[in-house]
């Protein structure tokens, strides 16, 4: 029995780049769902593990840990092999701002309680939350497309997969779930692209998690 649980949801892509990298670090772990659109975000127990009432959460010997980035961060100090970050501190430092770019730029605008807040407090409809949705995915894929362009390999970064493959694909899902047009990034998508066919995140995605409808 490991000890090491997440908690998330199948669709989130939070849950999704901290499954990418607990199965590139080869760990094994047990999926406790939960299901954002039915609320159970809000319950009692899980604000017990996350007062945020967000996912990932995940727990590790009677530790609880909550953040994806700093979740991932957390793995790979614990776990240095294979690793996710680049040797040296000028290669660190551009993984993590590609990462930052989907942790901080782009998902949070568009993650589920913005949505609803969207619709709820503004009265967005489904027209206006997806244009929302394209205008900061398209605003931070066009910085990351530069980026890519310039320090990119096979991967993001390199030839070597690293933290900001596990921020990107899922970044992607999120934009083809919405359709948003992707033509502009040739890049950032043979990146992606090169990245699904890790094993590890083919056995990440969202379709072959826990709690899918």
């Amino acid at each position: 029995m490991t000890d090491l649980v997440l908690h998330g949801y199948w669709r989130s892509g939070t849950s999704y780049r901290t499954r990418i990298a607990l199965n590139v670090k080869g760990l094994e772990y047990q999926q406790a769902p939960v299901d954002l659109l039915s609320g159970e975000q809000h319950a009692a127990a899980y604000l017990a593990l996350n007062p945020q009432g967000l996912v990932p959460v995940l727990e590790a010997g009677g530790r609880i840990f909550t953040q994806s980035s700093a979740i991932i961060e957390w793995l790979e100090e614990r776990h240095p092999d294979p690793p996710l970050l680049p040797r040296d501190s000028d290669g660190r430092a551009i993984v993590r701002a590609m990462a930052m770019t989907v942790a901080c730029d782009i998902h949070p605008l568009n993650n589920v309680r913005v949505l609803n807040a969207l619709a709820g407090d503004l009265g967005a409809d489904d027209k206006a939350r997806r244009a929302w949705i394209g205008r900061w995915i398209t605003d931070g894929f066009a910085a990351l497309e530069q980026m890519i362009a310039l320090h990119g390999g096979r991967y993001a970064f390199g030839d070597s997969f690293t933290l900001a493959d596990c921020h990107l694909v899922p970044q992607v899902y999120s934009a083809e779930r919405f359709a948003v047009p992707l033509e502009a990034y040739p890049a950032l998508m043979a990146a992606a692209g090169h990245a699904r066919e890790h094993p590890a995140v083919q056995a990440a995605h969202p379709d072959l998690a826990p709690g899918r409808p």
